[in-house]
């Protein structure tokens, strides 16, 4: 759950009345609705000592007010979701089996819905409705047309159009002219063709071929195995040094425990918010995003993996935490190396408006790298998919395989949900899934080792 925005509560008991009222009015609604549907009403809280009101939702992604929006084209399609939303909630309040009194109270609600003057935010193209709980403001209605008057004459067409079939009828049976004389048709005689017998084709013998002399070749030597240390002299001598670029998910679902099963964090993730007091509400969160989490685990992991990590290896990080862009920074050499892991360990998700913006952060890091004259590698370690933009994340891949063959990209997929498979497949990387502590240390290590920069030092 992120927060959208905030607004003073000045304790009027009207106002705390509807406050309690739209409560109410989501808990009746949300088991008939579809979670999409259900996203455009924003959860309200009482926050800060009661001083403010908070306004809640549990899409991610950065909140911008539908008024600002100055692409007229966009906001009419934002708009149309909006209405279409709203035109489902009341086909569903239609249906609902409700006493008298509820359906009386859920119908009460529509008009403050619809109001002209709620605060509409988008949140990556889905509307989200904060209400104001002030008088409804509604759109005017639309001019009503009269109906047509062409069925108040029908029957009058009907029985001249009977009246012109009896004058066809009588004109058919008494007019002699009307009726055409049956013309006899001339049978030609038919001319039978003599029908030529087909003989069979003379049946051709190939001759045999001599099955050729298959002359056995000396077994090859086998190489000896490639050694798997890299000494300092490769080191030194190597022009063609590779980097590598570190891409770290720093939204708020890393904070997702590593101690439920993803029947639980599902459950958590769809849950029943303003149904809880707000005690409840705390205890659950921390529960759920108790020690060890995915972050504090892949913090963990990562900075050791750094440790093993040739020292001719620059290696740059890059976070996601918010929209609309990922954070990059420079390449560390061996020597700074510190630097860059203080960096990662002060990781921490931002309370509000928290976000992947997974599509920015792999173009900028492809950016930073060659990946044509020598070998370059990305290292992902995410939860989930892009959340701040709809851009075609596999088409961004497959241009990243064309112009920098030399570039692949392993993913380490920390909720295994399989969304940005393609990233590594059209790369030639690999996934590794992970969705426990001691699975997160294994698949680093193994994505790591895959990219061929972890050599030790040769004694």
């Amino acid at each position: 759950m992120q927060r959208i925005t905030r607004i003073i509560c000045d304790n009027h008991p009207e106002k705390m009345s509807l406050f309690d009222q739209y409560n109410s009015w989501l808990a009746l609604l949300k088991p008939y609705l579809t979670e999409r549907t259900f996203s455009i009403l924003a959860i309200a809280r009482l926050i800060d000592d009661n001083q403010y009101i908070g306004w809640y939702t549990s899409l991610e992604g950065q909140p911008i007010l539908l008024s600002e929006i100055s692409d007229q084209s966009h906001k009419a399609k934002i708009e149309n979701t909006l209405q279409n939303r709203i035109n489902d909630i009341e086909a569903v309040v239609k249906l609902m089996s409700l006493t008298a009194e509820q359906q009386a109270f859920i119908s009460s609600w529509l008009p403050r819905i619809k109001s002209l003057g709620n605060h509409i935010y988008v949140i990556n193209d889905e509307p989200v409705i904060v209400n104001t709980f002030e008088d409804p403001i509604l759109p005017a209605p639309g001019p009503v047309i009269p109906p047509k008057t062409f069925w108040r004459w029908w029957h009058f067409l009907l029985l001249a159009l009977l009246l012109l079939g009896l004058l066809g009828i009588l004109w058919y049976f008494f007019c002699p002219y009307a009726k055409e004389k049956p013309a006899i048709a001339e049978v030609e005689p038919a001319i039978t063709q003599p029908v030529e017998e087909k003989k069979p084709d003379p049946v051709v013998e190939l001759p045999k071929e001599e099955q050729p002399v298959v002359k056995s070749e000396p077994e090859a030597i086998p190489e000896p195995a490639p050694k798997n240390c890299v000494t300092r002299e490769e080191i030194a001598n190597n022009t063609d040094k590779p980097k590598m670029v570190m891409i770290f998910d720093n939204s708020a679902s890393m904070t997702l425990t590593l101690m439920e099963s993803q029947a639980s964090i599902n459950q958590y993730l769809r849950a029943d918010w303003y149904s809880m007091t707000e005690q409840e509400a705390d205890a659950y969160e921390q529960r759920m995003t108790r020690l060890p989490n995915r972050l504090s685990s892949s913090k963990k992991v990562a900075l050791s993996t750094i440790d093993k990590i040739q020292p001719d290896v620059n290696i740059a990080l890059v976070t996601l935490s918010a929209c609309p862009a990922a954070q990059t920074t420079s390449f560390y050499h061996y020597e700074n190396r510190g630097k860059l892991k203080t960096k990662i360990s002060r990781l921490n998700p931002l309370e509000n408006n928290s976000a992947t913006p997974l599509y920015s952060g792999i173009k900028q890091a492809s950016k930073m790298l060659d990946g044509v004259n020598h070998d370059d590698y990305i290292l992902v370690i995410s939860d989930g998919e892009d959340n701040c933009t709809k851009a075609n994340i596999c088409a961004l891949a497959s241009k990243i395989a064309t112009e920098q063959p030399r570039l692949k990209i392993n993913i380490v997929d920390i909720a295994g949900q399989h969304k940005i498979d393609c990233v590594a497949d059209k790369t030639g990387g690999k996934v590794y899934i992970a969705q426990s502590p001691t699975q997160i240390i294994e698949q680093m290590n193994n994505a790591v080792s895959n990219m061929n920069i972890s050599k030790p030092i040769c004694e």
